[in-house]
């Protein structure tokens, strides 16, 4: 969440805001040997295993707030039908070529052994836990065979390596054009833009099938008839996003909507993610694209398939020291932090100190400190004492008499803060953003103790009236300004200052049927109907105020305490498929 979900969220909800057109697509990527570990070891089929996680991933999602317009799976037809569209165009572009390898295979079931679930020492940086695809240390690819002294992470055993054929991506064919394009990429993460250049220079042909029984077929002869191969998840799981696009498009009635996102030069695509994927998506995917052109069943001739605009990638958060990784069982899942917390509280943590731009880490000590003196001190406090002044004193919102020089400014600070904290968010700074934010609502705090409006109604209740009404029309548009980040207090905020409609309201669950009739579960929502634009609002004065409640619960001294008991007795952590 902190490296996908919630960073993307910002930013749709965002533009959404600013009346921009957005499609926010992705889903779960099923196919490979991650889903037939977890399966063989859970005693469920593969299909079963992948619904089970789809589903817990979906509610997580959900209970968040990631407002997708469509997060699906890719073991639909319409993914498939995608995947071997585009694959089949490389390999008949020459850009697929075929190799023998060596395969690792576990040496207790016989299956293929996932390259992730290999450990060993890196050749490159001597890190003794790096994976069989890549080095979470130094981040460069990885083969399993690159390892020294490989083990199996699941029963550390060696692996067995055997040579196969199979078919490798010639990435060196494309070096010279992507270099020239990530070149160009000035708005990019300074991180990102250096380290996929870097990766740019040492490219080599990387095979996108595998021995397995589980995945999309194919599509070439002499491997589409044998049931032992299939094409390697990473090449398939990139292609999600496009093919969640054409469903999509489906979904809405229009088959050929997905083509506007997609081959519209105007059409800015941006990807998020933590820093481990960086090569997927600034180079391996973008090659794929570069590759298939305009060509294919699915391009049609219409125009190229538009490369990413941005590499959104933050850095890595760490966990009470040490490191998160949900395929290590190092994770805490969000189902369980929803039992206990509130969303926006970690929205909130995860924005203002996660990893956007280096590596942090998560304590339960620090998430108690910013959710009560930060979440709750500075804006919750702000909302609801003004909030009961003003329905204690008046029942609604107080008229304004005229206003004062301190009046004007504190207004006029709010009302630029549109353009401040919307610059920052289009940049992908959503921690400066968030920042922003809360320092216009310090700024509130300071006015109304400053001017004290409680006090005042004893002397001069056209004076308090005016500050409260002051303070309202402040806290109106911070509600605005908050809401890419803190969308379900920002809709309760919405309901307390007399607003009708959602302003960030609730997703949902639908059932859709596949290309093959097939049923699945996506979600969606339907954001067209949202109310709220980026801009300040009226806020009539006369309009009846309801009974206030608090945004956010303060949490106890001993909660940090704990939760640290529950990581240690074990109960937190859940391993699964990544």
């Amino acid at each position: 969440m902190a490296g996908f979900g919630v960073p993307s969220d910002i930013f749709a909800r965002y533009h959404r805001l600013r009346g921009n057109d957005v499609l926010m697509v992705s889903g779960t990527d099923e196919h490979g040997t991650p889903v037939m570990v977890a399966a063989d070891r859970e005693g469920r089929s593969y299909r079963e295993t992948a619904d089970h996680y789809n589903r817990s991933i979906r509610q997580s999602l959900h209970g968040l707030g990631i407002s997708y317009d469509l997060f699906t799976r890719t073991t639909t037809q319409t993914h498939a039908r995608v995947v071997r569209d585009l694959f089949r165009t490389l390999h008949e572009r020459g850009y697929i070529v075929e190799r023998s390898q060596l395969v690792s295979f576990s040496a207790t079931t016989g299956h293929t052994l996932p390259d992730r679930y290999i450990e060993g020492t890196c050749p490159h940086c001597g890190y003794e836990d790096a994976r069989g695809d890549q080095c979470d240390n130094c981040g460069k690819q990885l083969d399993p065979t690159d390892l020294i002294d490989p083990r199996s992470r699941i029963d550390g055993t060696t692996p067995v390596f055997r040579e196969t054929n199979h078919l490798f991506l010639d990435l060196p064919a494309f070096a010279e054009r992507l270099a020239e394009w990530i070149g160009r990429q000035a708005h990019w993460r300074q991180n990102v833009r250096n380290f996929s250049l870097g990766l740019v220079g040492e490219l080599k042909p990387r095979p996108i099938t595998r021995d397995l029984d589980w995945g999309v077929r194919i599509p070439v002869a002499g491997y589409e008839e044998l049931e032992s191969k299939r094409v390697y998840v990473w090449f398939d799981a990139v292609i999600g996003y496009l093919s969640a696009s054409v469903e999509w498009a489906l979904s809405t009635g229009d088959a050929e909507a997905w083509r506007a996102w997609w081959q519209d030069p105007e059409a800015r695509h941006y990807y998020f993610m933590g820093k481990d994927n960086i090569v997927f998506h600034s180079v391996i995917w973008p090659s794929m694209l570069l590759g298939y052109g305009a060509g294919g069943e699915l391009g049609d001739g219409r125009g190229e398939l538009r490369l990413p605009y941005d590499v959104v990638a933050s850095e890595f958060l760490t966990m009470e020291g040490r490191q998160f990784s949900a395929s290590r069982g190092v994770s805490i899942p969000v189902d369980d932090f929803l039992a206990r917390y509130e969303p926006d509280s970690l929205r909130y943590y995860l924005t203002a100190a996660g990893p956007e731009s280096q590596d942090t880490d998560f304590t339960w000590a620090e998430f108690v400190r910013r959710t009560n003196d930060e979440l709750v001190a500075t804006w919750g406090n702000l909302v609801n004492r003004i909030l009961t002044s003003a329905h204690r004193n008046f029942g609604a919102i107080p008229a304004a008499g005229p206003l004062r020089a301190e009046d004007e400014a504190v207004v006029r600070a709010i009302e630029d803060g549109f353009d401040l904290v919307g610059a920052q968010i289009e940049a992908a700074r959503f921690r400066a953003g968030l920042a922003e934010a809360m320092r216009l609502a310090s700024l509130v705090n300071v006015y109304a103790s400053e001017q004290a409006p409680w006090a005042t109604l004893k002397t001069d209740r056209d004076r308090a009236a005016t500050v409260l009404h002051v303070c309202l029309r402040c806290i109106d548009a911070l509600r605005i300004l908050l809401t890419p980040f803190l969308p379900f207090t920002c809709q309760v905020l919405h309901e307390l200052l007399g607003h009708e409609g959602q302003l960030a309201g609730p997703l949902e669950f639908r059932t859709v049927a596949g290309e093959d009739g097939a049923q699945h579960e996506v979600l969606t929502g339907d954001y067209a109907d949202w109310v709220g634009s980026w801009a300040p609002t009226e806020l009539p004065a006369g309009r009846p105020l309801p009974e206030p409640r608090p945004l956010f619960k303060k949490l106890g001294p001993t909660v940090a305490d704990e939760e640290l008991e529950r990581m240690r007795a074990g109960s937190g952590p859940a391993d699964g498929p990544a």
